[in-house]
């Protein structure tokens, strides 16, 4: 894949178009984004054959259904994703079903447009699956198309990307280049942030958190998904919690849960967050310091539902480097719900 960073590269979106060879595309946005996505039309002119502004959250089936249909009935050849997770997994969606290429303008900072992992929801689970088909043919990142996130998305979406890089310290099939692009991408991420929060201005940081996005992205790209990952999964696909919201509480308790079974991934972590304290203990301070939502229950979990998430979780466990047993999370779920510390 081809990936391209700095201040206004969108402007190269066209070039960018004949290197992957399409000429149909349909551009792709949520609906919130709209004007952008017709902005994205404009910038590619008579190659633009629509603007399908119905992305949602976790990729609802019936949505990805009525978008492939979309694309068939304009003859697409190609799609152009612009905006978070919720654009770039309905272009996924569609390249699953007819394989047509990816180009991804993130506006976000959740890295999924560097990873070849889909992921659709269908009577409340979600289904995720690897595929190179889905993985982008080319990313631009543009961080002024990022001056006008918030900074509770900012934040939100750049403690998602940390999570990808901190399950492919411990992944079973990690390696050392993905370690040191995990340190890499959490330590860029850990800086920009709150520089982004204190000055929604400041393009330098904006650019490093990019940065720091396509680093976290690619790591889970090229490793396996552990608890941390499933867990939000099945919180997202059963209850339809906000996605990054939902990774942002979940990490530091998994984290702490899965640490003391995973000794280098916690020296390369104190590296990353230049510390010595528990990595689980800092990211959670981090998380508070950005003002991000700090409770499964503020996101509108319901308590009851601790046990149900328990069993789907545990119905079909990934590989992680600690033993998941009911009592271990269902103590982990209880604690992200009220939002306490986390507790190895």
């Amino acid at each position: 894949m081809r990936v391209m960073m700095g201040a206004g590269v969108l402007n190269s979106l066209a070039h960018e178009l004949d290197e992957v060879g399409l000429e149909r595309v349909l551009v792709l946005c949520s609906p919130h984004q709209e004007d952008l996505g017709h902005a994205v039309a404009r910038i590619i002119g008579e190659r633009a054959v629509g603007v399908y502004p119905h992305a949602q959250m976790h990729v609802p089936v019936e949505t990805a259904t009525a978008a492939r249909e979309r694309a068939r009935e304009l003859g697409a050849d190609g799609c152009v994703a612009v905006g978070g997770g919720s654009a770039i997994g309905l272009g996924k969606a569609i390249a699953l079903e007819h394989e047509l290429k990816i180009v991804a303008v993130p506006t976000t900072y959740a890295g999924s447009e560097m990873t070849p992992v889909w992921g659709l929801t269908e009577s409340g689970r979600k289904r995720t699956g690897r595929d190179r088909r889905v993985l982008p043919a080319s990313v631009l990142y543009d961080p002024e198309l990022t001056l006008t996130l918030s900074p509770s998305l900012t934040s939100t979406s750049g403690m998602n990307a940390i999570a990808h890089a901190v399950e492919a310290l411990y992944a079973p099939d990690t390696a050392p280049i993905i370690n040191l692009m995990a340190q890499e991408g959490v330590q860029a991420l850990a800086a920009a942030l709150p520089a982004i929060v204190a000055d929604g201005a400041d393009i330098l940081a904006r650019a490093e958190a990019q940065y720091g996005a396509w680093l976290c992205g690619a790591c889970l790209g090229a490793t396996t998904m552990s608890l941390h990952h499933k867990l939000c999964h099945v919180l997202g696909g059963a209850l339809d919690l906000p996605h990054a919201d939902t990774h942002t509480v979940v990490l530091p308790h998994v984290l702490a849960y899965n640490l003391p079974s995973a000794p280098e991934a916690r020296a390369a972590l104190g590296q990353a967050l230049y510390t010595r304290e528990d990595p689980s203990v800092v990211l959670w301070e981090l998380s508070r310091s950005l003002q991000t939502p700090q409770s499964l229950r503020d996101l509108g979990m319901k308590e009851e539902s601790i046990d149900d998430i328990v069993e789907a979780t545990l119905a079909s466990p990934y590989a992680n480097p600690r033993e998941v047993t009911s009592d271990g999370l269902t103590g982990l779920l209880r604690r992200a719900w009220a939002g306490e510390a986390p507790v190895g």
